[in-house]
């Protein structure tokens, strides 16, 4: 089955939420570090990736697409564009693998659909992409899963530890360094990231010795 990845990707100051850890050129790497290993999985599982950026970018390994507008409204007028299944997966999911995506596009269902973690969606597999709208932000899951229902479509909920895994906040770095075997965990471990346990609990830290690379 042929079908597109449409991959949302934000290349100027993204996840300011990890400011407490990473200076904004750092996170800037950091999130293209992510999409390396987004893309390649994508890539490796057989699907074509197309960008969506909210600002001027350039890969060679993908279509890009600019838009301007808010997240939603951006990936609703992509989906409208679709003629063929599409997937949507969030570009900080470092720990995906090929592997993760062909069981997601696999379902014989109309929809596949990956929760993320506090109620947040992950990745959206649509055979008709067209007749489906994203609403992203809160609880999306929720609301993916009543927007599928108006569809009509028959729905296939994935639980997936590494597609449910996203980047937001200091404490998820950990998740890649036990984890991650791509791109991300190369990057962070370049900074001079490494894991810190102490009473028991797995953090992480920072050796204030090393160079970015």
């Amino acid at each position: 089955m042929y079908f597109h990845a449409l991959i949302p990707f934000k290349p100027v100051n993204p996840k300011t939420r990890l400011s407490c850890v990473l200076s904004q050129e750092e996170r800037e790497a950091f999130a293209r570090a992510m999409l390396d290993d987004v893309i390649a999985a994508v890539l490796k599982s057989g699907c074509s990736a197309t960008l969506l950026c909210t600002s001027a970018f350039e890969r060679g390994d993908a279509l890009v697409a600019v838009r301007k507008e808010p997240l939603n409204e951006a990936i609703n007028w992509a989906l409208a564009q679709f003629h063929c299944p599409a997937l949507i997966i969030m570009a900080d999911l470092p720990l995906v693998r090929a592997g993760d995506i062909q069981r997601l596009v696999s379902t014989g269902k109309d929809m596949a659909i990956v929760p993320g973690r506090g109620g947040g969606t992950n990745a959206i597999f649509l055979k008709k992409p067209r007749c489906f709208r994203a609403d992203f932000y809160g609880a999306s899951f929720l609301d993916h899963m009543r927007i599928a229902e108006e569809c009509g479509f028959t729905v296939d909920v994935i639980d997936s530890f590494r597609m449910s895994t996203d980047m937001d906040e200091q404490e998820d770095l950990v998740e890649i360094l036990i984890h991650g075997k791509g791109k991300s965990r190369e990057y962070l471990e370049g900074l001079g990231f490494s894991l810190s346990i102490e009473k028991g609990r797995v953090s992480v830290k920072r050796s204030p010795h090393e160079e970015a690379l």
